[in-house]
C-alpha cells in the first residue's frame, strides 16, 4: 500500500536548520512529483516547495525561496528538504505529498494540495525565537 514517511523534524532555534525527508513506497515513485507542505495551528495547508517528476522543475514559496531547498534521490525513493535559516513562522506540521503528473498554471510549475493524491503524516517542526 502506499506510503509516505515524513522525518526529520524537531525544535530548533530561529536561524537553525534542519532537513526533512519523505520516504516513499507502495507507488510508482519516478512518475510523480513530490510537494512538501505544512499546516500551522489555525492556517490552511499551503505548498512549502514542491519538484517535478523529472526533477527538472522545482517550486518554492516566495517566504523560503533562498532558505530551503529541495531534491529527489529516486533510487531510495526518498525527497529531501533542506531548510535553512528558519524562522518562527515556519513553526508548523510539515507534510510530504505525491501527485501522478505535474501541474502548471499560467505556464509555471505549480504546488497547490489539491493537485496532490497521495498523503503521509506530518513531522512538527518548531523555530523557537
Amino acid at each position: 500500500h502506499v506510503q509516505l514517511q515524513a522525518s526529520g523534524g524537531g525544535l530548533v532555534r530561529a536561524g537553525g536548520s534542519l532537513r526533512l525527508s519523505c520516504a516513499a513506497s507502495g507507488f510508482d515513485f519516478d512518475y510523480h512529483g513530490i510537494g512538501w507542505f505544512r499546516q500551522a495551528p489555525g492556517k490552511e495547508r499551503e505548498g512549502v516547495s514542491c519538484i517535478s517528476v523529472s526533477g527538472s522543475n522545482t517550486y518554492y514559496k516566495d517566504s523560503v525561496r533562498g532558505r530551503f531547498t529541495i531534491s529527489r534521490d529516486n533510487a531510495r525513493n526518498t525527497v529531501h528538504l533542506q531548510m535553512n535559516g528558519l524562522q518562527v513562522e515556519d513553526t508548523a506540521v510539515y507534510f510530504c505529498a505525491a501527485a501522478p503528473r505535474d501541474t502548471w498554471y499560467s505556464g509555471e510549475y505549480s504546488c497547490f494540495p489539491t493537485d496532490f493524491d497521495f498523503w503521509g503524516q506530518g513531522t512538527q517542526v518548531t523555530v523557537s525565537s
